[in-house]
């Protein structure tokens, strides 16, 4: 994730509390009811929330550390993982970060549209072709506007801003007090019934869309630099945290409390709009769907924004071709924005014509921003273990004792929170479906075309003994994946 710049050179507790909800609270949790139905009872529901909570915190105390420790790796999140284990990990880190933002986008108007065809039937979703031609305009009406310079407003970040949290607020005051069933709730508490398998398999089944409901978690260290002083850094992250983990944690309980655990998992994307319209009639689902397309098109244009942010920075940093990274007279990035913005186009015309679903969507997008969040908690390890920076320049490995003193107990603490990460991360490669993690894999393949051409083009060694040894497993894993989806044996 990456940043835009404050005027004000101080920035409060509050403030940063604030981005984090802002960063974080967007599409997925107006799908949360059906997405969490279809793979777990309550039960088990409620036990994937504990792990992700404690799980996601350290993710993004990881985020808040690196900040506090590394002052002047300030590239966005895969500056860490360059930093720690070298070019090509960095490299596909942030190519990792950025494909699952273009996919996050292409969700997003996914979802947008659905809700809106629920109502219009012209752009229902039986209507793809209507539905890929509108996500395709507004992607490309989107490009127009942030290619002249043209940022979020403010007026639109607070209209999106309430319009998220006043029907998330709405739904939990009228289905608490006019809905919820505790005997609806506590019935099959821990699905003994056919449709979910074990409790194990259900926590496995929870753990992507719990990640991707927190994306943006680590919004309060990428402005640690504008903050009045770092312990508000972790102090905001923390608020801002449990502020979300509440909200997600209620909205996904009493949705069980009003439909059983079969009738969430029938439900379409916009199923916190059908939870609400069951309690109160129509215009329950009307108020959320409305909350929810504005949230969404607040969060299509900022996040369609950053996307190119990735883009550019590997350019300016040298990892791509220089002129990826051009700028017009604007000041605006046009030349990531427009790669960007055709990524974007190329996979909407796949996914439609795949009839890809927004669930599938999800995570694979998740399991590609994983890869930055699993080697940036590694590379905290690192600098906890060895007790100072670890770069990785052309030549080979070196020591770098750049960025301030740390005690002996925060290094422990530090390393604490990079093991807890690290593990974390490997719970969720391991829990996701291995189709997503081998599309994965072929979705990182591309990048090492421009990847390698820059590299002879500047005379640099390409890779060295350990990325060669991840080039390898990629393009296996790759090769898998492709196999899968000549052979009709895997499908999104």
């Amino acid at each position: 994730m990456t940043t835009n710049h404050f005027t004000s050179p101080k920035v409060s507790m509050w403030t940063l509390v604030a981005l984090i909800l802002g960063s974080t609270i967007g599409a997925g949790i107006f799908a949360l009811p059906q997405n969490m139905g279809s793979v777990a009872a309550p039960g088990a529901m409620l036990i994937g929330w504990a792990i992700a909570g404690v799980g996601m915190l350290s993710v993004a105390f990881v985020f808040q550390i690196l900040a506090v420790r590394k002052p002047h790796l300030d590239s966005g999140v895969y500056s860490y993982v360059r930093a720690g284990l070298g070019d090509y990990i960095g490299f596909t880190s942030a190519w990792g970060y950025w494909l699952g933002s273009v996919i996050a986008q292409v969700g997003y108007a996914t979802l947008f549209f659905s809700t809106i065809g629920y109502y219009v039937p012209f752009f229902s979703t039986g209507n793809r072709v209507v539905s890929a031609v509108a996500v395709s305009a507004l992607t490309w009406l989107v490009f127009a506007v942030l290619a002249r310079g043209v940022k979020q407003a403010a007026f639109l970040t607070t209209v999106t801003t309430i319009a998220k949290i006043l029907p998330l607020l709405a739904f939990v005051i009228l289905v608490a007090f006019l809905g919820f069933s505790w005997d609806r709730f506590s019935f099959d508490f821990w699905g003994s019934g056919d449709t979910v398998g074990s409790v194990f398999d259900q926590l496995k089944g929870t753990m992507l869309f719990t990640v991707w409901v927190f994306i943006g978690i680590e919004g309060a260290s990428v402005y640690s630099k504008q903050a009045r002083t770092r312990r508000d850094v972790g102090r905001a992250t923390v608020v801002g945290f449990l502020t979300v983990l509440v909200l997600l944690v209620t909205i996904a309980t009493l949705s069980y409390g009003v439909l059983s655990q079969e009738e969430l998992a029938a439900l379409g994307d916009n199923s916190m709009a059908a939870v609400l319209e069951a309690v109160v009639g129509p215009w329950g689902g009307a108020l959320i769907s409305l909350g929810l397309c504005l949230s969404v098109l607040g969060a299509y244009v900022s996040w369609q924004m950053l996307c190119a942010e990735p883009v550019a920075l590997m350019a300016y940093d040298g990892l791509l071709p220089r002129k990826v990274g051009s700028t017009n007279s604007k000041g605006a990035p046009w030349m990531a924005q427009l790669i960007s913005t055709s990524v974007i186009q190329l996979t909407v015309i796949l996914f439609f014509l795949n009839e890809t679903a927004y669930t599938s969507m999800v995570q694979l997008a998740t399991v590609l921003y994983l890869v930055p969040y699993f080697f940036s908690a590694l590379y905290l390890v690192l600098l906890a273990v060895r007790g100072r920076g670890v770069s990785h320049p052309h030549a080979g490995v070196r020591f770098d004792d750049s960025g301030p003193a740390v005690s002996g107990r925060d290094n422990r603490k530090h390393l604490l929170v990079g093991v807890l990460a690290v593990v974390y991360s490997l719970w969720l490669f391991y829990a996701a479906e291995p189709r997503y993690v081998l599309f994965g894999a072929l979705a990182v393949v591309p990048g090492l075309i421009p990847y390698v051409l820059t590299r002879l083009n500047n005379r640099e060694r390409v890779f060295n003994v350990f990325e060669w040894v991840v080039v390898v497993v990629v393009c296996v894993a790759a090769a898998a994946g492709a196999w899968g989806l000549l052979s009709g044996s895997l499908s999104l």
